[in-house]
């Protein structure tokens, strides 16, 4: 029987990336998906590839969050919100044309960092998901008592150690894990079958990656140096985030609350380098 059959989940930033690979697994294990985003094009046509509806939501507008609960609740309810949509403050240095010349990337070290970017990052990393949390506890809050519901929180490894030169995107995702235990301690006080938990991905190819990896020749050399310090010596996949978001989103994970699962590839296990290669044939 498919994990999610019953389940209506609302998925943020699902045009592409990690939040695409979770709505194509929580359609295949028989949700209901309801796709977000703001790139409506790229949306609507991922969502018809998988029977889901797609609407649009900048996480960053209240009256957008609460245009699209109310139309969940209008066809039933709602069962898992996952607050993928996020922002590195990168993203000005991607546009590039032959015409254009390069701009520099914005500079977020602890020194050098302006405040319109740590504000643009904070609004849409902490002040989306906070917004997520509040109005799915809202919508779920109606729900059947017996009926289990789950949020999950895409923070990041960033949000757990520090970044000397993305301190807005580590601030972000920091703060995200701790409310993440907030909002799962205040679901259990209320007594409410809902449950909120972390995924702390590290090094994911998706196209958040693109400002710092490149194109071109060098791009596979800029990735070997990504993940020189990482155990499995390699990027994750999307894929792979969205099975452990499967897991979360289904009644399997049923005593699992105000939890953390990085998935870095050995990252935060205790080296900063990758081990040495075995010496047995």
């Amino acid at each position: 029987m498919p994990r999610l059959r019953h389940k209506t989940a609302l998925i943020t930033g699902a045009a592409r990336g990690i939040g695409l690979a979770i709505a194509q697994a929580f359609a295949r294990e028989g949700a209901t998906v309801w796709m977000t985003d703001t790139r409506d094009e790229a949306g609507r046509l991922e969502a018809g590839a998988i029977g889901a509806r797609y609407e649009r939501l900048d996480v960053r507008e209240e009256v957008d969050w609460e245009r699209v609960t109310g139309l969940i609740r209008e066809r039933g309810s709602l069962s898992i919100v996952v607050n993928n949509a996020g922002i590195t403050g990168f993203e000005a240095q991607t546009p590039q044309t032959p015409q254009t010349p390069p701009t520099p990337p914005p500079l977020q070290d602890p020194e050098h960092v302006d405040l319109r970017t740590w504000r643009s990052v904070h609004a849409v990393n902490l002040e989306g998901a906070m917004l997520g949390c509040k109005h799915a506890i809202r919508a779920m809050r109606s729900n059947e008592p017996s009926a289990p519901c789950s949020i999950i929180n895409i923070g990041s490894r960033s949000g757990v150690v520090g970044i000397p030169r993305a301190a807005a995107y580590a601030s972000s995702k920091a703060a995200l894990r701790n409310h993440t235990k907030s909002v799962a301690l205040y679901a259990a006080e209320e007594n409410l079958p809902i449950r909120c938990n972390v995924i702390q991905p590290a090094s994911i190819l998706t196209p958040m990656w693109d400002a710092m990896l490149g194109e071109g020749p060098d791009r596979i050399d800029a990735m070997d140096r990504f993940t020189a310090d990482t155990p499995l010596r390699r990027f994750g996949t999307a894929q792979e985030v969205a099975a452990l978001a499967v897991h979360l989103a289904s009644d399997e994970s049923a005593y699992t609350t105000g939890s953390e699962f990085t998935i870095d590839g050995g990252l935060l296990a205790g080296t900063a380098a990758p081990p040495a290669p075995s010496q047995r044939s």
